[in-house]
């Protein structure tokens, strides 16, 4: 069996460790996972009902349009049904982005150190990917737009950046729309819009009518806690989401997916919850980091990325064996660790179990 040769030499992507793994592998009892970038509270009770409730119509199969969903979301955020594509996740909606529009012969731009699915799919559509590093963590836009030629289709910026958890800023990103081309699509990734409470953070929708150029993506896996589900979607003007729509497969995402995120975006009481919660314990974490003299990244997320000073993957081995799963293996910043927002008393088994890490490290120099 011959596979198409560009795919052959894609990494596969790699989740952070499952909780059940490391317990079985290790041997141990409790298992904190901050890697992932998950709730720790879950979704809203109310979405679990939700859900309860839809598990008599398993055997229908869902809406393929997501009607009703679209409808809401589309008033909820300020735009038309016509401007709004669902995906099984937002993974899929990037998957049908570079389906639509990426050729073999195309140039895509992106960060050199950002979500990893948009260079695996502009691979595998055979595009050529233009890599420009950060400064600071944080999107080069100006260099990016230097990195804009004849053949280029689309540029990836992804704001919040993971894994750093910078943001770009409403000024910085309109002075780079300006400069753009019009036929270059700019695809924002929003996954963690939610968690962002700097004042600069861009208003993204607000650009649409603007620049007919930009594609928003969402979802739910993050501040709703319904990564399980697989739900997410793309915001955009409505001739562009008709022809990523012409790629979707039917029935993308479930009925169970659907009825969540109808309910999740009624309750709002829960998603500004866990609002609060996430700045309270990001607060904590650069406090802890601070008084460890740790250089780490601004964030507007529920994670941020912290110089342990060590080999990453060291560190990452070191807090495995003590429980807590966190992410590490960064090609350009290979002493950092990224630690996902737990709740309170996780927060405080991963600043203990970091700490007493690197104090082991020390007495060993």
């Amino acid at each position: 069996m011959k596979p198409k040769s560009r795919i052959v030499n894609i990494p596969v992507y790699q989740p952070g460790k499952p909780i059940e793994e490391v317990k079985r592998e290790l041997g141990l009892e409790e298992v904190i996972k901050l890697a992932s970038n998950e709730n720790p509270y879950g979704s809203a009770p109310s979405v679990q009902q939700a859900i309860m409730n839809e598990l008599s119509q398993l055997y229908l199969y869902p809406d393929g349009a997501a009607v009703e969903l679209t409808a809401q979301l589309a008033d909820h955020i300020g735009v038309q049904p016509n401007q709004i594509v669902f995906g099984c996740g937002s993974d899929e909606v990037i998957a049908l982005i570079s389906r639509s529009f990426l050729e073999p012969g195309d140039e895509t731009i992106m960060a050199d150190q950002t979500f990893s699915v948009y260079k695996s799919n502009a691979d595998i559509e055979g595009a050529t990917v233009v890599e420009v590093p950060l400064q600071a963590g944080k999107h080069d836009l100006p260099a990016m737009l230097a990195a804009v030629t004849d053949r280029t289709k689309i540029i990836w910026v992804c704001n919040p950046n993971n894994p750093t958890g910078t943001i770009v800023t409403e000024d910085e990103l309109v002075a780079f729309l300006d400069a753009v081309p019009s036929d270059v699509m700019v695809v924002l990734d929003e996954a963690y819009y939610e968690y962002v409470i700097a004042g600069e953070y861009p208003r993204s929708v607000e650009l649409l009518d603007r620049y007919e150029n930009i594609v928003i993506l969402r979802t739910f896996s993050k501040i709703y806690g319904l990564a399980a589900l697989r739900i997410g979607y793309g915001v955009g003007n409505a001739d562009t989401i008709r022809l990523i729509n012409q790629v979707r497969e039917p029935f993308n995402t479930s009925r169970i997916a659907q009825a969540a995120a109808r309910q999740a975006i009624i309750d709002q009481d829960f998603v500004n919850d866990c609002r609060i919660k996430n700045r309270e314990g990001m607060d904590y974490l650069i406090a802890a980091f601070d008084r460890l003299g740790l250089t780490h990244f601004p964030s507007e997320t529920n994670f941020i990325m912290v110089d342990t000073g060590h080999p990453g993957k060291e560190i990452f081995d070191a807090l495995l064996q003590r429980g807590i799963i966190i992410r590490a293996g960064h090609s350009k910043y290979p002493t950092w660790i990224r630690v996902s927002i737990g709740k309170p008393e996780q927060n405080e088994a991963f600043v203990q179990a970091l700490e007493e890490t690197l104090q082991a490290r020390k007495a060993t120099v």
